[in-house]
């Protein structure tokens, strides 16, 4: 059984992109465009030279106040909000161009099966999933996170899980479906080894997992789909 791709609504030259990628993608674009103008001093003033610092302040997840809100039981909306607004801001223009282009790229070929609803849920519910995991998996650490890898593994998450369904469908290796997953956490492991890498990786990981579990539910079919397989089995 494999996934078919859900009907153009016109032929156009250029494929275009699902709505719901680019209500995903035009947020990080603006922040750049913003930092940059301020950056350049064309906006702004003096002031805006710091306004990504700000914005990271403002913004990033910080997995030691998650803890002090979960022992003390004093749970603000903005310390929860955290868990989503975190991969709206990155550490430079090019953290933030790679993200970009990955969720362009990903979004798309997720888009194209998956419903709008669903390529929501994925990206948000990694997001969160990645944020938790980074805090409880990780006690010692403080570092706040940012940046928008973790909901973007979590589309990863989401082609494998149709790579591995139409690689079940043909009889492939499914193990194949996971190629993309292993080349970059084997990219990650060696950059940590030879420049010192962060803990982000954890919560990357944690999107992808997520992203390639929420499927199960989400994709078309959903559930109803994963336990036909299971009785064939």
């Amino acid at each position: 059984m494999s996934f078919r791709p859900n009907p153009p609504q016109s032929q156009t030259p250029i494929n275009p992109l699902p709505v719901i990628v680019w209500v995903l993608a035009l947020p990080l674009i603006a922040f750049e465009v913003v930092f940059a103008l301020g950056s350049s001093g064309l906006v702004g003033g003096p002031m805006a030279i710091g306004w990504r610092l700000e914005a990271i302040q403002w913004f990033a997840f910080s997995p030691e106040l998650l803890r002090y809100m979960a022992q003390t039981g004093d749970w603000t909306f903005g310390g929860v909000a955290r868990t989503l607004t975190y991969p709206l801001v990155h550490g430079t223009f090019s953290h933030a161009l790679f993200v970009i282009v990955i969720l362009l790229a990903l979004g798309k070929m997720v888009g194209e099966i998956f419903r709008w609803w669903a390529v929501l849920v994925i990206v948000l519910g990694a997001a969160i999933v990645g944020a938790l995991v980074y805090t409880l998996a990780l006690p010692w650490n403080t570092a706040p996170l940012i940046g928008g890898y973790p909901p973007v593994y979590g589309l990863i998450g989401a082609f494998s899980f149709i790579l591995w369904v139409r690689l079940s469908g043909r009889g492939g290796n499914q193990l194949q479906a996971f190629s993309l997953i292993g080349f970059l956490m084997g990219f990650q492991l060696l950059f940590g080894v030879l420049f010192g890498g962060t803990w982000e990786w954890v919560a990357e990981l944690a999107g992808f997992a997520t992203g390639f579990l929420l499927s199960f539910l989400v994709s078309p079919g959903g559930f109803a789909r994963v336990r036909a397989r299971l009785r064939q089995r």
